[in-house]
């Protein structure tokens, strides 16, 4: 089996994405490369909740269209997804509740038969699949001992229920090799590379797609030795994190658009005030509440121009959980090595998708910051070559430490002196310099596919697995800036060498990459835009790419 597709579906309250995750956990200890798409509306019980799992033995950043097994375990999944399936696909589904042509097995019955509750439907079903399947019963069993912690026995006996009700399997699923890297999302691996870089602290009002960097870092407080902080709202949480940064505390938020609107006056503060501060923003369908469950990358502008005056600051997008993990750590790192706010771009494709996890948190290398040398007179603010100050924090009892979000001398006493007020903001603004040096070390604009050729496709986050697989098909190559900002124009325009036609493709409905790259004379020859709220799927983006070549 080169790769397989599962579609699991079913109304909220139904456990749909929990049964999902164990398949995609499952399919990547049999050594399969792993890509997991969740699909749900933003209620708690009801509307239709479907997850789709693919697992490929080359690597994958993406889901497809099509299907090869449909499990439905309500008559809407069966309706709304029959025409997925590819040519010879198969649906499961529970016959108490569904009519449909397929696979059939009475999982309500065999639930209530048990003495189980209905959400248990979700471990028959994930039972019956693996039946379907073949997988061999005692990877089945593991999966489901490391994944239920309750009432396993129960579980357990459901599913093998379920696993020895199947009399006509499709085909057989082995193990193929060693696992490859746990599955993991790209919030977590957002939060994992922030833990290995140091972070003390991360504060988050919950807001989707973000919220589940909370919820991760707060169930593993102890292991990852990061406190997480709930506070009443996005403005309360800037705020926080001032304080805490003020104080040594390595700081890092996470919101989106919404939530970041409400953070702005802090972020302003901390490009006056030189507080390092770092903001994941899992950017959603917009504008205002939008289409909160759903994704979008419409926030790069806002991201870009947030704040008011002059700030330096960096801007990142990953494109997968490697990326995430990777800049993550990289965010916090240089906003503490440059004081300068840092914003990590992420939407909910990446956020709430699973990934075969390759990159090693233990690889992260971090940086402490500029620290006084207890030499003479501190200066908070003082007037540097690279216009970054040494770091003290209070409490060191041999210093005094102001931090102020007025304009100030480098003592940091407010000033109103336009010869003081010039100089410490020309002392910020040479910051970019020294952020420019400091991201020359890594790899700011990725480049897949062949080195020569006329085609290339321009993408930025989470389209990445899209364009990827697409560009491929085209024999195309694909070009991706992981900064953008300061925007690696230098890096941009090296890549583009050779190039005759530049295709950008972006999750929103004004091509706001596109405009950016244009003020540094990159244009566009043709646009691919897609802004219903649904991420590219490689399917989808030749069809388009395909009717703007025409």
């Amino acid at each position: 089996m080169e790769q397989l597709s599962i579609l699991m579906g079913g109304a909220a309250g139904d456990g749909i994405k929990q049964a999902a995750s164990i398949a995609a956990r499952l399919m990547g200890r049999l050594g399969y490369w792993i890509f997991f798409y969740d699909d749900y509306p933003s209620l708690i019980r009801g509307g239709h909740n479907f997850s789709i799992v693919r697992a490929s033995r080359k690597r994958i950043l993406a889901h497809e269209e099509e299907v090869h097994l449909v499990v439905a375990l309500n008559q809407e999944t069966a309706d709304r997804h029959e025409g997925r399936l590819e040519e010879g696909g198969v649906i499961l589904f529970d016959s108490d509740k569904v009519e449909a042509q397929g696979v059939g097995l009475p999982l309500s019955s065999m639930v209530k038969e048990a003495g189980g509750v209905p959400i248990m439907r979700n471990t028959a079903a994930l039972g019956g699949l693996f039946g379907l399947i073949q997988v061999e019963w005692g990877a089945v069993e593991q999966v489901l001992r490391d994944s239920l912690p309750h009432k396993i026995e129960l579980n357990l006996a459901l599913a093998k229920a379920a696993y020895e009700a199947v009399e006509n399997p499709l085909f057989q699923v082995a193990m193929i090799g060693e696992p490859l890297g746990p599955v993991v999302t790209g919030n977590e691996a957002i939060a994992l590379g922030a833990a290995a870089a140091g972070l003390d602290l991360y504060i988050a009002y919950p807001m989707t797609p973000a919220s589940s960097i909370l919820h991760f870092l707060a169930a593993h407080e102890e292991r990852l030795g990061v406190v997480t902080v709930h506070p009443e709202s996005e403005v309360s949480a800037g705020v926080m994190a001032l304080g805490a940064a003020s104080a040594g505390a390595r700081t890092m938020l996470g919101t989106s658009g919404g939530g970041f609107a409400l953070m702005t006056e802090a972020l302003s503060m901390a490009a006056q005030s030189e507080t390092p501060m770092v903001i994941v923003e899992s950017q959603r369908a917009g504008p205002g509440t939008g289409v909160p469950t759903y994704t979008m990358q419409a926030d790069l502008l806002f991201a870009l121009g947030a704040g008011h005056g002059d700030i330096i600051r960096v801007v990142m997008a990953p494109g997968d959980a490697d990326e995430a993990l990777e800049l993550g750590a990289k965010a916090l790192d240089l906003a503490w090595k440059l004081q300068v706010p840092v914003i990590l771009l992420s939407d909910k494709h990446l956020s709430e998708s699973a990934f075969t996890l390759t990159a090693d948190p233990t690889s992260v290398q971090t940086n402490s910051g500029l620290e006084w040398d207890r030499q003479g007179e501190y200066l908070r603010y003082e007037i540097t070559e690279s216009g970054v100050s040494p770091l003290c924090f209070p409490g060191n009892g041999t210093a005094v430490v102001k931090t102020t979000s007025y304009e100030h001398d480098q003592m940091g006493i407010t000033t109103e002196e336009p010869q003081n007020i010039k100089a410490i903001q020309d002392k910020r603004l040479k910051k970019k310099d020294a952020l420019i040096e400091a991201l020359a070390s890594m790899e700011q604009v990725k480049t897949h596919g062949p080195s020569r050729t006329p085609t290339a496709l321009i993408c930025w986050g989470s389209t990445k697995g899209s364009c990827m697989e697409a560009a491929t098909r085209l024999g195309a190559k694909v070009i991706r800036p992981l900064v953008l900002d300061p925007f690696p124009e230098v890096e941009m325009k090296a890549a583009l060498e050779g190039v005759e036609e530049i295709i950008t493709v972006e999750n929103n409905a004004t091509g706001q990459l596109t405009r950016v790259m244009a003020a540094y004379g990159i244009k566009a020859d043709r646009t691919v835009l897609r802004y219903d709220a649904l991420p590219f799927t490689p399917g989808y983006l030749l069809e388009k790419i395909k009717e703007v070549a025409k």
